[in-house]
Order: structure tokens, then C-alpha cells, then sequence
């Protein structure tokens, strides 16, 4: 009897655990049916958790990703004209400029003007005749200024012709002062030394980095000196030089790398590329306002 009643307390209570599981899982299931789209949403959200792991690993294989591009203002902004100073010879006076300040110091130099109708060259000019036969001058002085129309100088010539001189044979200060004037108005000081031979009427001649002067007096002739003042780069590092700091060679800025480079420069200022048909007024106007310094 004991052996029969402890096999029927061990059926029962098997039997009620195996209904308590029953009812759990049926209700289980009772309450996925009901809530569908919460179990469909949390797979999902269990999935793109899962993606999102996988992608955020760093893939060995992969090439890394390109810094970003940055072009410095310096390597393309146009080149200034007043650093090409410092390495190329250059007038740093425009023609219109040197004839103004001849006509400050009292010398009746014309206007800058084309030389004739069919001639595209420009020049400024003055001649005063002091005295002369019945065939040529004996005593008259003749200056020129030569160029183009951008007011670009070629060269500057002068001629005096039985020259007024002191007590010492020097030069007379008036017309030393048109020697004075030009040499320091091109603003190229290891020239002014030729101003002392000059006012003694000595023959100099100087070339120089790309320059030359040149006061001599004219054969056969003991009285009729002639001055010519101008440019002659015909080296190679002045001609290379001389392409690299010209203005019409450099273009404007592509507008993609103004905007994904860089917004201003380093100075703080917007950059402004200057424009092709700007470049000579550029030109122009950053000359007439350079000093010697």
C-alpha cells in the first residue's frame, strides 16, 4: 500500500507540471498572435543593430579614405608686380608718370600721345633750340620718351648739342636735372652713380641685370651728346623670370577649387582672381603707385 500510494503522488505531481508547462506556452503563443507587427519590429530593429556592427568594423582590405585637398593661396595667386621688382629689372614707372614729373620740374614735355596715325608706338617728348645756324642747331636739348599704349617705356632717349657748363666744365644744373629725373624716377639706384659722369660730360656707358645706360659723346663731334636709357633682358634667368611675373600668362581661378579649397585668403580677405581684361589697368595702376622705397 505505502509502494502504490508513492507512485500516485509521483503521477499527480508529474502530471501537474506538465499542465503548468501547457498553460505557459499556450499563452505564450496567445500573445505572440495578438502583437505581431511588436515581434516583426523587434527582429528588425534586432537585424539592423546586427548590420550596423558589421559595417562600423574596420575592414582591412578597404583604402582609407583621402584627406581633405587644400591649395595654398601662395602657390596661385597672379604674381605681384612689386616682388618682380626684386628679381627682374623692370621700368616701375610708366610712361605717362616719368613725362608728368619732367613737367613738375619745369621741362615742357608734350602729353603722352601716339608718335603718328600709322604708328602704334606712344611717346612724350620735349626740344628747346637755343641757338643755330642757317643749316643745323648749335645749342638745343632733346629728350624722348618712348613706348606703347599701355604706357608700357621702351626707351628713353636725349640729345644735347653744345651743352651751357660752369667754370669746371660741368654740366648745367637745368639739364642735369633731366638726367636726374629719369634715372631716379626708374628707380634703379646702382644707376645714379653715372649722374657724376654725366654732369662732367664723361663717356659712361653701364649695363646691368637686364638694364643699360649709355651717355657718350657722338663721334666726330666734340660737342653733341647723346643719352639712351632702357631695358635688355637677354639673359636666360631674366627672360625665364620676366615669363614667370607676366600678368597675361596666368588665368583665373576654376571656380570648384574657390569653393572646396579655401574661402578667403591668408590674410583674412576673400580671394578675387583678377580678371583677363583687367590685367593691363591692374598693370597700370599698381606701377604709377610705386615708390623706391
Amino acid at each position: 500500500m505505502p509502494s502504490n500510494r508513492r507512485s500516485l503522488l509521483w503521477a499527480g505531481l508529474l502530471i501537474s507540471i506538465l499542465l503548468l508547462a501547457g498553460i505557459v506556452v499556450f499563452y505564450r503563443e496567445v500573445h505572440q498572435l495578438e502583437d505581431p507587427v511588436g515581434v516583426f519590429e523587434n527582429r528588425a530593429l534586432n537585424k539592423a543593430a546586427r548590420s550596423s556592427r558589421i559595417a562600423a568594423r574596420p575592414d582591412p582590405e578597404a583604402p582609407s579614405p583621402l584627406p581633405p585637398m587644400s591649395i595654398s593661396l601662395q602657390l596661385t595667386e597672379v604674381p605681384k608686380l612689386e616682388l618682380a621688382s626684386q628679381f627682374l629689372r623692370m621700368w616701375r614707372v610708366s610712361g605717362p608718370n616719368i613725362c608728368g614729373a619732367l613737367r613738375e620740374a619745369g621741362i615742357e614735355m608734350s602729353e603722352w600721345k601716339a608718335a603718328s596715325m600709322r604708328n602704334r608706338s606712344y611717346e612724350c617728348y620735349f626740344q628747346r633750340i637755343y641757338e643755330r645756324d642757317e643749316v643745323r642747331p648749335l645749342s638745343s636739348t632733346f629728350v624722348k620718351v618712348r613706348g606703347d599704349e599701355m604706357g608700357d617705356i621702351l626707351e628713353i632717349r636725349a640729345k644735347i648739342i653744345g651743352p651751357t657748363t660752369d667754370a669746371q666744365g660741368r654740366l648745367a644744373p637745368a639739364v642735369l636735372r633731366i638726367f636726374e629725373i629719369i634715372v631716379k624716377q626708374a628707380c634703379w639706384r646702382d644707376f645714379e652713380d653715372t649722374l657724376a659722369s654725366i654732369q662732367n660730360l664723361r663717356n659712361v656707358e653701364y649695363e646691368r641685370f637686364g638694364s643699360y645706360l649709355s651717355f657718350t659723346r657722338e663721334a666726330g663731334s666734340a660737342n653733341i651728346f647723346n643719352f639712351v636709357l632702357g631695358l635688355k633682358a637677354t639673359s636666360s634667368s631674366q627672360v625665364k623670370t620676366k615669363t614667370y611675373f607676366s600678368t597675361e600668362r596666368w588665368l583665373r581661378m576654376p571656380a570648384v577649387l574657390l569653393r572646396t579649397s579655401f574661402s578667403g585668403s591668408a590674410w583674412g580677405h576673400p580671394y578675387q582672381p583678377i580678371a583677363l581684361n583687367d590685367v593691363a589697368s591692374t598693370r597700370r595702376n599698381s606701377r604709377s603707385s610705386w615708390n623706391c622705397g
